[in-house]
């Protein structure tokens, strides 16, 4: 089977899938941001490892995949995290590197990349949870299209960038972390992603959701999504590149990683969820 056969059976079940937990939300969705983060995370300290470092995998993937499930428990009013639960986790971790870690291993660089892998993974994956329950939200169908947002804006990026810059080419983006990419892709991919958030505030955001942002408002967020997306995926690169790697594992077929298809989101989620609270204006039912 070719590589683009592949591609195309694993997104014909796995989006289905996702768009379907996005619609129910809750629980369902945080049990899947959880085995997503895990997933990550466990890609991640295997880069890490390929570069030299020495995590200690087995607690940041635990706390990559129970984070969601924390963050949905608070909404639920089930638990209250405190202030000085992140202090906590830190100092944790240094122990247990102590611990687990001779000198030589570098115990502080194995919690720093273990602590690092956790908020980048579990962290960043769980504004996802926070779109779906976004403020004057009512309903599933509203949750969905708030988290469909930067989604579409991200895969709208990726495929203006690629096409783009097929076309015209030109001067490489960084060459020294991602040779393929130009700056004609990454114009167009921005271009691609304004066109498609006018679409989708037009026809999804407005008459489904009841939320819109102003012109220069929404033309700002799709820049800013479009952009903080590119960066991420280079960033994933970037840590390819350190780790000698090509793909973050290959546990999608015809994908490669988990890491290689939620870069970019992992940025695009959190800054969607600042930049709506921010900008956001309810429209009157």
């Amino acid at each position: 089977m070719s590589e683009l056969a592949r591609r195309v059976i694993v997104a014909l079940i796995g989006a289905p899938i996702a768009i379907f937990i996005i619609w129910v939300g809750d629980a369902a969705l945080a049990t899947l941001i959880g085995v997503l983060s895990a997933l990550a995370a466990w890609e991640l300290y295997r880069i890490a490892h390929a570069a030299g470092y020495t995590p200690v995998a087995p607690v940041g993937i635990v706390a990559a995949a129970v984070l969601p499930l924390v963050v949905h428990a608070q909404q639920l009013g089930l638990v209250r995290v405190p202030f000085s639960a992140p202090v906590l986790v830190l100092l944790l971790t240094v122990v247990v590197s102590l611990f687990l870690r001779s000198p030589s291993e570098r115990p502080l660089g194995a919690s720093a990349i273990t602590l690092f892998g956790v908020a980048y993974t579990g962290g960043l994956l769980s504004f996802a949870y926070a779109l779906r329950n976004f403020d004057y939200v009512v309903g599933q169908a509203a949750g969905a299209v708030v988290v469909a947002f930067p989604l579409l804006l991200t895969w709208a990026t990726d495929i203006g960038a690629f096409f783009v810059g097929r076309a015209v080419g030109g001067r490489k983006l960084m060459p020294s972390i991602s040779p393929g990419k130009t700056v004609s892709g990454a114009v167009g991919g921005v271009l691609v992603a304004v066109l498609v958030a006018w679409l989708f505030q037009r026809y999804a955001l407005i008459p489904i959701a009841q939320l819109a942002l102003r012109p220069m408002a929404l033309v700002g967020v799709a820049v800013a999504i479009s952009v903080v997306g590119q960066l991420g995926d280079l960033v994933e690169s970037q840590l390819k590149r350190e780790g000698n790697v090509k793909d973050s594992s290959h546990l999608i077929p015809g994908h490669g990683g988990v890491l290689d298809r939620l870069d970019s989101l992992l940025f695009t989620f959190p800054v969607a969820f600042v930049l709506l609270r921010w900008l956001v204006i309810p429209v009157p039912r």
